[in-house]
């Protein structure tokens, strides 16, 4: 694979989602996806007035998360946290799963919790992206997982959230993209570093993905 920089950082929502994240930090990370024109800035909804305000007319958007990292919250806080952050200017939102009711069986409740929030989104005219923390699931799990994520109209599946035991593996972004076709989305995200995983994920799939690393990745494409 042989992209250029701006083609690169398109696929790239450059994310900063750590609680220690301080204003330095947040505005580093708008200054540089700013710089290489990647997709989005994620940052955790106390942030998304002030980045909004910082990306508007660049062509970045804002990206936010919902029910992180945990995704047990409940469903009415998800929908609200989604309607807060469009109102405060979000274009793109990440949702966790309820994890424990996808591994218990309950694809029903998770099913209606992903389309509530979904209904939310796409009634701002926004993006829904729904993490499914594959980490912690097994491989049927995961399938079920993409599923009903493409049932209850999500745009895209995303790997991981970063926090847990593991991030985006190429196995997982194969099988996401398996299970939802050619034209629905597949971020993967944790753990991608270089220029050598940020290729490896989107040949196999991925047409999206979440990386705290945008600027050194990117700058590879310069040696």
């Amino acid at each position: 694979m042989n992209l250029t920089q701006s083609q690169l950082a398109k696929y790239m929502d450059h994310t900063l989602l750590k609680a220690d994240a301080t204003l330095d930090g947040i505005d580093r990370v708008v200054a540089e996806a700013k710089q290489f024109g990647c997709a989005s800035v994620c940052v955790n909804p106390f942030w998304v007035p002030y980045v909004a305000r910082l990306l508007d007319g660049s062509g970045v958007a804002t990206c936010t998360v919902v029910g992180f990292p945990l995704g047990a919250s409940s469903t009415a806080s998800k929908v609200f946290e989604t309607t807060d952050a469009i109102a405060n200017g979000a274009d793109e939102i990440d949702m966790v799963i309820n994890i424990g009711e996808l591994k218990a069986g309950h694809a029903e409740l998770v099913r209606e919790d992903i389309r509530a929030v979904a209904e939310a989104t796409h009634a701002g005219g926004k993006l829904l992206k729904v993490i499914i923390e594959c980490c912690l699931l097994t491989d049927d799990e995961k399938r079920l997982a993409c599923l009903l994520c493409a049932e209850a109209g999500a745009d895209f599946v995303k790997t991981s959230t970063g926090f847990s035991t593991g991030g985006a593996t190429v196995a997982d972004v194969t099988l996401m993209r398996e299970c939802v076709g050619p034209d629905f989305g597949v971020k993967a995200a944790g753990g991608i570093r270089t220029l050598a995983d940020a290729y490896a994920m989107i040949e196999a799939g991925a047409s999206r993905l979440g990386v705290s690393a945008a600027a050194s990745i990117l700058a590879e494409l310069d040696e």
